[in-house]
């Protein structure tokens, strides 16, 4: 089976990439004209790994990319936006998602493996969820076989979200916007690549939706202190900032891209990111749940 796959080159992409390559399915990886981000990765050919210049923007160049190709796994999207250089969760997550269905079509791909968020609905609070949303819509009335996952945080080795936690961990006080009790339910990203490249070929996952998340929800504050302790700190302080006066913060500095949260960011950390049928993924995907300690501790270091 060939594979076709949209954001390879990024940190869930690479994962997933990997896990093709051990399955020994060929892949076909589109990245932008230009592009030298992983310069070293892109040669034809190399265990089964094509790189294909192309964009989601421009329908010919992924009509090209995805000839001969059995299955699409698309994993595009973003998190913050940049509408000066046109980069939206309209754009990317829906019009973006639509171009590579069309061009999916064309080719008569058999199988599309589609990355949402955990929290896309209808009537999100943020653009961000709805869009991802919108997306899902796009590929179930695609009429294309397909499965949908819906990803909590995804962890592991070269992640920015613990990564960047941990080096607020280390800090003498560690800044917790609220109270700290909004619940998460992350996911090691060898779980998440385990499950979409089972997806490719496990019938009985075809035209549904999975929640993504790990063996059980977990605080935010717990989560640092998880973190803490993988670190070798004994106790993690913690200073409580009220929303009140975090918000016209984030009002004022969302569109400096250093500034490390946005608004929306900010929206959906303080309403949860977890699981409500979480165990849904493991009884139909034979996929082992890694807790959050167990996997941060192979690539945290104190």
């Amino acid at each position: 089976m060939k594979v076709f796959l949209t954001g390879a080159t990024g940190f869930v992409g690479k994962g997933i990439l990997a896990r093709l390559q051990q399955e020994g399915y060929s892949s076909v990886c589109l990245v932008r004209p230009g592009s030298q981000k992983n310069r070293s990765m892109k040669e034809d050919g190399r265990d089964g790994v094509a790189w294909a210049a192309g964009d989601l923007f421009d329908p010919p160049s992924l009509a090209a990319a995805m000839q001969d190709c059995d299955a699409v796994i698309h994993l595009v999207g973003i998190i913050r936006e940049q509408p000066g250089k046109g980069v939206t969760f309209s754009r990317v997550h829906v019009e973006g998602t639509r171009n590579v269905l069309e061009a999916a079509k064309q080719a008569g791909i058999k199988r599309f493996v589609h990355m949402s968020a955990l929290g896309a609905r209808e009537n999100a609070t943020s653009a961000y969820h709805r869009t991802k949303y919108e997306a899902e819509q796009l590929v179930q009335n695609s009429g294309i076989p397909h499965v949908i996952f819906r990803p909590s945080v995804i962890f592991g080795p070269g992640d920015e979200f613990v990564n960047m936690l941990a080096d607020l961990v280390r800090m003498p006080v560690t800044p917790v916007i609220g109270d700290g009790s909004y619940p998460l339910q992350p996911v090691a990203r060898e779980t998440v690549a385990d499950v979409f490249v089972q997806a490719l070929t496990l019938d009985s996952a075809v035209n549904r939706i999975y929640e993504t998340g790990g063996p059980a929800p977990i605080s935010y504050g717990q989560i640092l202190d998880e973190i803490g302790a993988v670190i070798g700190k004994s106790r993690v302080r913690k200073a409580h900032i009220p929303l009140g006066l975090m918000k016209p913060v984030v009002n004022l500095m969302e569109g400096f891209s250093f500034f490390p949260i946005t608004n929306t960011q900010l929206t959906m950390l303080l309403e949860g990111n977890a699981c409500h049928d979480g165990q849904l993924l493991y009884d139909t995907f034979p996929t082992t749940p890694i807790p959050f300690r167990e996997g941060i501790s192979s690539y945290l270091t104190k």
